[in-house]
C-alpha cells in the first residue's frame, strides 16, 4: 500500500485524521463554567457511588452482629465491591445518549470525544479510572492543569481524548445572553 498524501486531515496509508469539533474562540459558550461546574459535578458523583456504599457497610455491621462476627469477614469485600461500583457506575452513565454521570447533568455538562463523538462505555470506564490513578499519583494538583489551556481539559482529558463541554441547551442559552 502506497503512502500518499491526500489532503488536510489525510496521513499515510489511509489514517484519517478527525479536527477538534470544539473550538473555545468561536464557541466560548461551550466552556464557559465548565471547569468550575465539573468539580461540583464530581462531588455530586461522589455522594451518589458513596451512598450504596455506606449502605452496604451498614448492613455488613449489622449481618456480623446476626452472625455473632462471621459476618464482619464480608468488610473486605467492600473495597473491591466499591472500585467496581464506581467504574460501573461512570461507564453506564458516561455512556448513556447524554455523555454525562448524573452529576454532569444537573450541572449541565457532558463528556465528548474531541472530534465531538458522544462518549462511550469503554471510554467512560477507562476515564474514571484514568481519573482515580492521575490524582492518586500526582495529588490533586493534576486539575491545575484545566486552568492552563483554552478547552479546560484535565489531565485524564488529553491523554483519552475527550472535552467536557456544556450541554445543547446550556450553551444556546449562554450564546443568547451574549448576544444583547
Amino acid at each position: 500500500m502506497a503512502m500518499t498524501d491526500r489532503g488536510p486531515g489525510h496521513f499515510g496509508a489511509g489514517i484519517d485524521v478527525k479536527p477538534h469539533a470544539y473550538d473555545p474562540l468561536h464557541q466560548p459558550e461551550l466552556f464557559e463554567g465548565v471547569l468550575a461546574r465539573r468539580i461540583l459535578a464530581f462531588m455530586i458523583d461522589v455522594v451518589i457511588i458513596f451512598l450504596p456504599v455506606a449502605l452496604a457497610a451498614i448492613f455488613i455491621f449489622f449481618f456480623g452482629i446476626i452472625t455473632l462476627g462471621f459476618g464482619f469477614a464480608l468488610y473486605w469485600l467492600l473495597g473491591p465491591g466499591a472500585t467496581i461500583w464506581a467504574v460501573i457506575y461512570y461507564a453506564v452513565t458516561l455512556g448513556s445518549p447524554a455523555s454525562a454521570t448524573l452529576g454532569m447533568r444537573v450541572m449541565d455538562i457532558q463528556l465528548r470525544t474531541w472530534y465531538g463523538a458522544p462518549c462511550y462505555s469503554v471510554l467512560g470506564a477507562v476515564h474514571a479510572v484514568l481519573f482515580w490513578i492521575s490524582v492518586s499519583a500526582l495529588t490533586p494538583f493534576v486539575l491545575l492543569v484545566g486552568l492552563f489551556n483554552d478547552r479546560r481539559r484535565l489531565l485524564h482529558d488529553i491523554v483519552l481524548g475527550t472535552v467536557a463541554v456544556n450541554n445543547p441547551a446550556r450553551a444556546a442559552a449562554l450564546a443568547g445572553s451574549r448576544r444583547f
